[in-house]
């Protein structure tokens, strides 16, 4: 009987809890590139959910958490013609086996990478290599350390082309997470007058990133705050939080053709926007993102240095994947961004 070979990951159980525990190797098969995992990122929002069982996709428990990890590959299928030995790849994780669900999976000591124009050439079923768009190979020159945040960063910069977004015009961001942080870098490298509302402790971030102004939104003048910030009005709001209380407060300052984006999905079962407060028509996009689309430029930015990780976790100093629960304690008390997990 041949030998199980085993790893450990990072198990959201049955019971809501996140134990390491030691799974099984993956398998690789023919458009597969086994990768020995080297770094993941932390998702405060949708790992969170994952763990509390509360994530709107049906998951399988007990399943791998993580869907910002990247890694080496060691070896290669028969049909792979993307990748090779050494090579860095973006979003790679544990896949789903009859025993052991992938809530994305990254948070193991290896995972799989599927070779997505192999498997277009191979006529597999297109919505199986669309899928598989996310593992891209990251050049050499970003650092290893990095590179988990090129998932966040490809996200929301797709997210954002598909609302448009143009030189000078009026922004808002409402949300001081690690989501809200990117849109608000986006937005100023367009070149938009992009200001954001969060939580008062994220405010230094938020104008390092780009933003001209800041609002609290526990301050009973947030209102009026906004209204100072935006005197000719908002063409643009991002929603990376998903509650209606922010959109609400920013409705009356939209201007004729504003569009609005409904990103974060926090009260998604229960997110209502009171049209009637808006002085004129507007857009409502709800729509999804494309991340692979947006790769290539993501590689340019963090060239140009327009996209630091530094300022979303500590690069000196990452989490190893036994204190992996440490680091979810942390991000519920909002001590951090996120954090990088070391997979090695």
């Amino acid at each position: 009987m041949a030998e199980i070979r085993t790893m450990r990951a990072a198990v959201v159980t049955v019971d809501r809890a996140l134990e390491v525990q030691t799974v099984p190797m993956p398998a690789i098969g023919p458009y597969d590139a086994l990768v020995k995992l080297t770094y993941g990122a932390t998702c405060a929002g949708t790992d969170q959910r994952v763990i509390d069982h509360g994530h709107p996709r049906p998951l399988q428990y007990p399943g791998i958490l993580g869907h910002e990890s990247v890694g080496r590959v060691l070896e290669v299928g028969e049909k792979v013609a993307s990748f090779k030995p050494g090579d860095l790849i973006s979003r790679v994780g544990a896949p789903e086996t009859a025993e052991m669900g992938a809530c994305w999976g990254g948070f193991a000591e290896y995972g799989v990478a599927r070779d997505w124009r192999a498997m277009r050439v191979g006529r597999l079923d297109e919505m199986l290599w669309r899928r598989a768009r996310v593992n891209q190979v990251i050049p050499e020159d970003i650092p290893e350390r990095a590179a988990p945040m090129i998932i966040t960063w490809r996200e929301t910069l797709s997210y954002l082309n598909r609302i448009g977004v143009r030189e000078g015009a009026r922004a808002l961001v409402l949300g001081s997470g690690a989501n809200a942080l990117a849109f608000v870098g986006h937005c100023a490298f367009a070149g938009a007058d992009v200001s954001a509302m969060g939580g008062a402790s994220r405010e230094q971030s938020a104008l390092g990133a780009g933003a001209r102004g800041y609002v609290d939104y526990r301050d009973p003048e947030a209102k009026a705050r906004l209204r100072a910030l935006f005197p000719d009005g908002i063409d643009l709001v991002i929603d990376a939080v998903g509650q209606p209380s922010g959109m609400n407060a920013a409705l009356p300052l939209l201007r004729a053709g504003a569009t609005v984006g409904v990103y974060g999905w926090d009260a998604r079962s229960g997110y209502g926007i009171n049209p009637f407060l808006a002085a004129n028509s507007f857009s409502v996009y709800c729509g999804g993102y494309d991340e692979p689309e947006t790769h290539d430029e993501v590689i340019r930015r963090m060239r140009l240095g327009a996209l630091d990780a530094s300022v979303y976790y500590d690069m000196d100093n990452p989490v190893p994947l036994g204190e992996i629960r440490s680091a979810y304690r942390d991000l519920l008390a909002r001590k951090a961004f996120k954090y990088l997990i070391d997979l090695r």
